[in-house]
């Protein structure tokens, strides 16, 4: 079987790691409502995979824009059928294949890996587990605390829906062709939270407008959001984004929605 070409353009780096690919797979707990179905993003050669099929706790699903790779996986493993899918994990509607919720793995793609997040937290219904490798600068950013320069708009969503865990880091020499940065494997397990207490899309417009001008004071950077005279006295806008937790958000989002 001949090995998949690794392409530069859709960020690919093959792990090679017999020992790290374990690692990653064992890192899944499956402890938020006991799932038992996970997809696999951009599975490569199958590295993951191997571990992944092993578990019989698990139903696994593989999703791959790349032909090549699917072609590959499809020969390697006959018995998962349409359980392979070829299509850009971006664009999937997981409604269509996933009636109960899930869990995704994967050694991400670095170049859209910040938008594997963004799709992860539109699915947070449906996603109860994320365990997967993204370059440690993401890494970092998704575990960020409040008052952190690497602290800011996903970090908050992440943790507002997440519990969000830096399982550990993993050296540029384990890839094929090796990453110009290190990486880091993360673990998301969803919280209680079915839905903030707050109104969620001004949530995300304070979030968001806050983090866009981060050197700005919350009263300058919400300017086009906020009532300036109903809330001259606001003391949290007198801070930066940077200086604001989950909770201080949510917060601050109500009293921006009473005082319109």
């Amino acid at each position: 079987m001949s090995l998949v070409r690794a392409k530069k353009h859709l960020g690919q780096h093959f792990l090679t790691d017999k020992n790290i690919a374990a690692k990653i797979v064992g890192s899944l707990k499956l402890a938020v409502g006991g799932y038992s179905q996970v997809l696999e993003v951009g599975p490569g050669m199958g590295i993951l995979s191997d571990f992944l099929l092993q578990r019989e706790d698990l139903q696994t699903y593989l999703i791959d824009i790349d032909t090549e790779s699917c072609e590959f996986l499809q020969k390697k493993y006959p018995q998962l059928g349409e359980r392979l899918i070829n299509d850009d994990f971006l664009e999937m509607d997981f409604s269509k294949v996933f009636s109960q919720p899930f869990g995704i793995i994967g050694n991400f793609p670095y170049n859209i890996s910040s938008q594997i997040l963004f799709k992860v937290l539109d699915n947070r219904d449906r996603v109860v587990e994320v365990v997967g490798m993204f370059q440690k600068e993401v890494a970092e950013r998704c575990i960020a605390k409040p008052g952190s320069k690497e602290y800011g708009i996903l970090s908050v969503f992440l943790q507002a829906y997440y519990q969000v865990e830096y399982l550990f880091t993993v050296k540029a020499g384990v890839f094929n062709p090796p990453p110009k940065v290190l990486s880091a494997v993360i673990r998301l397990t969803r919280n209680e939270t079915a839905k903030l207490d707050c109104d969620e899309k001004l949530f995300w417009q304070v979030v968001k407008a806050g983090f866009n001008q981060r050197r700005k004071t919350l009263r300058n950077a919400l300017s086009s959001l906020i009532n300036k005279e109903k809330l001259a006295d606001e003391p949290m806008l007198d801070l930066r984004a940077e200086r604001l937790s989950v909770q201080d958000f949510v917060g601050l989002t109500n009293k921006i929605s009473q005082n319109r």
